[in-house]
């Protein structure tokens, strides 16, 4: 059994409330029919009547709770709340209003943050700071947790590296620039993300162009601050670097490069120096390995909502739903 196979089933287990609030596009309706044919999830869908006639023509969403945004009977306690969240801000029960009906990703927030929902997912058709903004505005990140993160669960095939070729690759969505102590809270949270799906313990790498020192830049620095920090702050985790990618994955070189690191040749939970390195790292072993790349899952908020790919299938859409779900019974 394949990775999202086994995540399917653990969905299928503790089933969640998970909402699709991108109405306006079919691979929603795609991929409804095919959670709902497998149990995955309970399902909200966000959508006017209009929406939902015109693109779920030929799908059956038979089972999913359908939310018009316009005429909900649920619709003032949303804004009540969206007003005590951000009324400082200068949210007004009218702005509130308005911002829920033009922007879905915000009703969802809204009805997960009232207890009407477990989690959401977003981005087929909308940008990862649309899916991103209202969760952050919302909801909140966790406490003591500073920024969201996204990592991508790489299922690697016929790899003896990792956890048998799982792998946790982090930060490959959100952020474009990590000080130290961010890229040590990426760490820390990357190793939970790694073990809450995977079942096994997290070994995380803190990748670079050096290995200990081997090599001497402002770049290398941030990172091994980085894991300083990681060890002094996050005790519980098993971390080490700074570490090339080599060094972190084969035991050869390992013994080589750093032969005294619990991590060194072990590594199974991968963190990138910057959102470059994550991002095309993450899509060349996708390309090149004919990886399975799951994700972006999004790590620090309070409650899981997911971001997707704008060039995603509605396979992919049900992989991330069944993620979510899990996230949201570890919860």
């Amino acid at each position: 059994m394949g990775f999202i196979d086994t995540i399917k089933e653990r969905a299928k287990a503790d089933k969640k409330t998970i909402i699709l609030p991108e109405s306006m596009d079919k691979r929603t309706f795609d991929a409804a029919e095919k959670i709902l044919k497998e149990g995955i999830a309970n399902l909200i869908i966000i959508g006017t009547p209009e929406e939902i006639a015109a693109n779920s023509e030929g799908y059956d969403i038979t089972g999913a709770t359908i939310v018009d945004p316009f005429n909900d009977p649920n619709k003032q306690k949303y804004i009540d709340k969206f007003v005590e969240l951000r009324g400082a801000k200068g949210v007004t029960p009218e702005i509130a209003k308005e911002t829920m009906e033009k922007d879905y990703m915000y009703y969802a927030c809204l009805m997960c943050k009232c207890g009407d929902a477990d989690g959401a997912v977003s981005g087929a058709c909308h940008s990862t700071g649309n899916t991103i903004r209202p969760a952050l505005q919302l909801l909140k990140t966790k406490p003591g947790i500073s920024s969201v993160s996204g990592f991508f669960l790489m299922e690697v095939p016929d790899c003896e590296f990792g956890e048998n070729g799982l792998f946790v690759f982090a930060d490959c969505a959100v952020n474009p620039e990590l000080d130290s102590e961010k890229l040590a809270e990426v760490a820390m949270l990357s190793s939970e993300s790694f073990e809450a799906f995977t079942g096994a313990k997290s070994k995380v790498a803190m990748l670079s162009f050096s290995s200990y020192g081997s090599a001497k830049h402002d770049r290398v620095t941030l990172v091994a601050d980085a894991v300083k920090i990681a060890k002094e702050k996050y005790p519980q985790i098993t971390v080490d670097g700074e570490l090339q990618l080599d060094a972190a994955l084969v035991p050869e070189v390992a013994a080589l490069k750093a032969p005294e690191s619990p991590v060194a040749g072990k590594a199974n939970t991968l963190v990138f120096p910057s959102l470059e390195a994550g991002n095309i790292g993450y899509k060349l072993v996708q390309r090149l390995a004919k990886a399975g790349a799951y994700g972006p899952v999004l790590q620090g908020l309070s409650m899981p909502v997911n971001d997707l790919s704008r060039g995603c299938f509605a396979d992919d859409i049900v992989g991330v739903v069944a993620m979510t779900a899990v996230q949201a019974q570890n919860k």
